[in-house]
């Protein structure tokens, strides 16, 4: 199976010298006698013209592409959890569409399969009753939940969107190595893979005839809506939070679909019924995408233990409230010594032979079994029985043909007779490859695709294509992207022309402009605090400009000025010693981590920016000397702020969301300038006092435009506090916050007036009517009080 050596004139030799899949693995680029397949030619000939500064460019274009989408993952270690560039692979892998057919028939026979195992499992319990699972089996697995039995989801069906890791065997067949029916994930990611994909080969891509998964997508959201309990309630995805591994794919897909993303802390149990905490209060939910473990879903019923769940969502389930895609439960179908009995379950139950074959699985909880595993060591992967693990995943607790990875432990003999039924051995896996490059070089590398299904009114759908994992080396137990392994685009290619897909499909009926989404309360309560920290974050690092600038220029902290800017900053808790402090450092820290738990309600653009800006503080900022350098470093961070902050004024759609950003800049805003006024409004400050505050609110020019005389008392608390048509002024704060409630609130007429909206009403008619003769400091206090008295009451409103 090695390329030919002969290179002198074909290119495409040239590329495929010294690709030499091992002696009896499959590879998907060649064939048995080691010739090309035909569906790889036209991207090996394309890659084969390429130099490798082209071939460089193109990789760049798909990189770029995932850096601008900012698509990551998380990566846990024992020192905490890293976001970690998603690992692209460029060379996809091609399959040719009629194979692929026969996988895809497979597929949907295993899922059918699998849907009436776990409706035994949380039924009737024929399967263990007759004989054909073990009772210890399932009653051992932590992923069978008692608390479910008996629960019918109200569309009939248990599983709905799943995943199957899927390899080829010596021989070039197909083969199962693992079954997702948890909270499958990848799928997101697989679109990802394509986007970029098909950058790196614009030229071809459009020409190649390759399915394109947009029609899965579709018809994954249609398939969710139609199970909607009388049309009504809503549809969400269910994630753990932002500190998930794949919480970005949750955004992505929450934002691709036009689908709510929640926590379980958006949900509660009101009346019998699962309903979204919002902002207009308790709405009903009909679908749940759940993209965490079911253990983890219910505090009362299920693991009390669990911060992440909803308490009564079993209550719901049962009342057949809400439909969930999969049913809690769904996990003990990962389990691997299930796969020892899915092949006669098959023929009982669906009487025909499994058409896509798993990995050769033996349970050691038998004693003829466990016999042919230890007689079988050289070629067995042995390895926890209720693990999802994937056969070719070993630790130190799995022993591979013979040897134990890891620590020595007992003969492997007194381990099966001891631990058998925690045991299974599976036959040890040698992967098929696939094309990788590597350094600059075309070369064979272990691989496996995940494949995905929906089940729609019509039956599963199956993913035209999907992802796939390529290790780095030759070594199959180092595929995973924690040990360098990347993912793969997969095209499934067609002989005709493929037909153009979209999301939204071919419209039907006269034009419906639909009404936003709604807006969960702990959604707003993170716009609401982003907003608030942003501009706490600008307030400090205008005061720190300003001390540096008089630092610079005087040289000495003991000024007066000097000494009274310092201790203004200082009383927020930041160190003016520090050349960007820890207290603004926390400040972006703060912001990201908000905007990071609305990712599917906040703009890419705007996120980069917001990353950019705690990069640059934390980065070459962070050892520049006092004074001008520090003056300079203030100013480039003012500018990326007002970036970001443009990004969001012209870019973010006017929703609830965008107005509960707003009101939390406007509110935190008001409270800083009012703390401004407060000291350098004091006629007893030092000499320059008034300049300091006009400098720090952004308002020099048009305080020289609008005041012939010097700066006084008067025209800074005129143009600070009470100028209307100031940006930086007080009032223009309390009007922005006046209005942006009125359009949340949707009062009837002639409906009372809520607390929030009469104490807003009054400090702004206070404002309007006030003169800067009659602020004096009491009055200044009173007016901070009002400021954060109306924070709260909006809390009490909206966000609680």
């Amino acid at each position: 199976m090695t390329a030919p050596e002969d290179t002198a004139e074909d290119p495409v030799l040239a590329l495929l010298q010294g690709y030499s899949p091992p002696n009896g693995v499959a590879d998907e680029l060649l064939r048995p006698d080691g010739s090309l397949r035909p569906v790889w030619r036209p991207l090996i000939e394309l890659l084969a013209r390429q130099s490798p500064e082209q071939m460089a460019e193109r990789f760049a274009r798909g990189d770029q592409y995932l850096h601008d989408a900012g698509v990551y993952y998380r990566q846990h270690t024992q020192n905490g959890s890293a976001l970690r560039d998603w690992p692209l692979s460029h060379v996809p892998v091609v399959i040719d569409g009629a194979e692929w057919q026969g996988l895809v028939e497979g597929i949907v026979q295993r899922a059918d399969l699998l849907e009436r195992v776990m409706a035994d499992l949380y039924g009737t319990g024929d399967l263990v009753a007759n004989g054909l699972l073990p009772a210890e089996l399932i009653a051992r697995n932590p992923e069978w939940l008692r608390p479910v039995v008996g629960i019918r989801p109200p569309s009939g069906h248990f599983l709905h969107f799943l995943a199957f890791e899927v390899g080829r065997s010596p021989d070039g067949s197909w083969l199962v190595l693992g079954d997702r029916t948890q909270a499958p994930s990848g799928s997101g990611f697989a679109l990802e893979n394509r986007m970029a994909t098909s950058r790196v080969f614009q030229d071809l891509f459009p020409a190649a005839n390759v399915e394109r998964l947009a029609g899965f997508f579709r018809a994954h959201r249609n398939a969710m809506t139609a199970l909607k309990a009388g049309g009504e309630g809503k549809v969400a995805i269910l994630t753990p939070g932002h500190h998930s591994d794949t919480y970005f794919e949750h955004a992505y897909i929450a934002r691709y679909l036009g689908l709510l993303l929640l926590e379980c802390e958006d949900l509660k149990l009101e009346r019998g019924r699962l309903m979204v905490r919002t902002i207009h209060g308790p709405q009903p939910v009909s679908v749940l995408w759940r993209r965490l473990d079911s253990r983890f879903a219910d505090p009362l019923e299920l693991d009390e233990n669990s911060a992440l769940g909803t308490p009564g969502m079993l209550a719901a389930l049962r009342a057949q409230d809400v439909t969930m895609l999969n049913c809690l439960g769904s996990g003990v179908l990962e389990a691997r010594a299930l796969m020892a009995f899915l092949p006669r379950i098959c023929e009982k139950l669906m009487g025909a032979a499994l058409k896509l074959p798993n990995i050769a699985t033996w349970w050691c909880g038998q004693d003829w079994e466990r016999s042919y595993v230890y007689e079988n060591l050289h070629r067995m992967m042995i390895g926890r029985a209720l693990s999802s693990d994937l056969p070719f995943e070993v630790d130190a607790s799995t022993a591979l043909g013979g040897d134990f990875r890891g620590t020595a432990r007992r003969p492997i003999g007194e381990w099966l007779e001891r631990d058998g039924p925690d045991l299974v051995g599976q036959e040890a896996v040698t992967l098929s490859t696939t094309p990788a490059m590597i350094d600059g070089r075309l070369l064979p590398r272990p691989a496996l695709i995940r494949v995905f299904a929906t089940r729609t009114p019509g039956g599963w759908v199956v993913m035209p294509g999907g992802y796939a994992r390529i290790g780095r080396s030759g070594d199959p137990t180092a595929l995973g992207m924690k040990n360098g392994g990347s993912v793969a685009d997969v095209w499934v290619t067609s002989e005709r022309p493929v037909e153009p897909e979209t999301l939204t499909g071919p419209g039907e009926g006269p034009f419906l402009r639909r009404a936003p989404s709604l807006l969960p309360s702990r959604a707003a309560d993170n716009l609401f605090w982003l907003g608030r920290y942003i501009e706490r974050a600008e307030a400090r690092v205008r005061e720190l400009r300003a001390y540096h600038l008089r630092l610079s220029e005087g040289g000495d902290p003991d000024l007066p000025l000097v000494a009274r800017l310092g201790a203004f900053i200082e009383g927020f808790g930041v160190d003016i010693g520090e050349p960007v402090p820890a207290a603004v450092l926390e400040l972006f820290e703060a912001a990201q981590s908000c905007a990071g738990k609305v990712r599917d309600r906040f703009s890419t653009d705007g996120w980069h920016a917001l990353t950019d800006l705690s990069f640059t503080a934390r980065g070459h900022f962070s050892r520049v000397p006092p004074g001008d350098p520090a003056v300079r470093a203030m100013g480039e961070l003012l500018r990326k702020l007002a970036g970001f902050s443009g990004l969001v004024h012209e870019n973010m759609f006017r929703s609830s969301g965008w107005r509960f950003l707003t009101m939390g800049r406007a509110l935190e805003r008001a409270d800083q300038m009012i703390s401004l006024l407060t000291v350098f409004a004091d006629p007893a400050q030092p000499a320059g006092g008034f300049d300091v505050a006009i400098e720090v609110g952004d308002s020099v020019m048009t305080h020289r435009r609008r005041y012939s005389v010097h700066t006084d008392r008067n025209t800074l608390i005129d143009l600070l506090g009470l100028d209307i048509g100031n940006p930086r002024s007080v009032l223009f704060q309390l009007d922005l916050v006046r209005e942006q409630e009125r359009m949340l609130a949707r009062s009837a007429p002639g409906e009372p007036m809520s607390d929030l909206a009469r104490a807003i009403l009054l400090l702004h008619t206070e404002l309007s009517a006030a003169v800067p003769e009659d602020i004096g400091p009491d009055r200044l206090y009173r007016f901070q009080q009002d400021v954060r008295d109306i924070s709260t009451l909006l809390t009490q409103r909206y966000l609680s």
